[in-house]
């Protein structure tokens, strides 16, 4: 090994060294804001209320398109299923998901699925 290169070894034990040493001072700066937040809460005699977390909380504003991270827009979403059974009282089922009461009541009856199709 050439003189002056480091090894793998040194160098993963000094981004450790140096984690550590970046998670202290976090902490230390995490507490300073903390108290100057304190601080200010008591100067303005401020309550849960004043900063928004008391009570009902008010609804967020719809990120944009841009930021959503792939979801679909709500106008890409899949459109209500299409009516495909059809009874005389006018009830509809579109043949997915769970047979609706109605539909088994007129199978019982001695109807068919052909006979309620659209």
């Amino acid at each position: 090994m050439a003189r002056g290169k480091k090894t793998l070894e040194q160098l993963d034990k000094q981004i450790e060294a140096l984690q550590r040493e970046r998670e202290a001072i976090r902490h230390r700066e995490i507490a300073g804001v903390i108290e100057r937040i304190k601080d200010a809460i008591a100067h303005y005699d401020l309550t849960a209320d004043d900063l928004g977390f008391g009570g009902a909380r008010k609804p967020r504003a719809q990120a944009p398109a841009a930021k959503r991270r792939g979801r679909p827009a709500k106008a890409a979403r899949k459109p209500a299923g299409v009516v495909r059974f059809r009874d005389q009282a006018g009830n509809t089922w579109s043949g997915r998901g769970k047979r609706p009461n109605w539909l088994k009541a007129a199978l019982a009856e001695g109807k068919t699925l052909q006979d309620l199709a659209v």
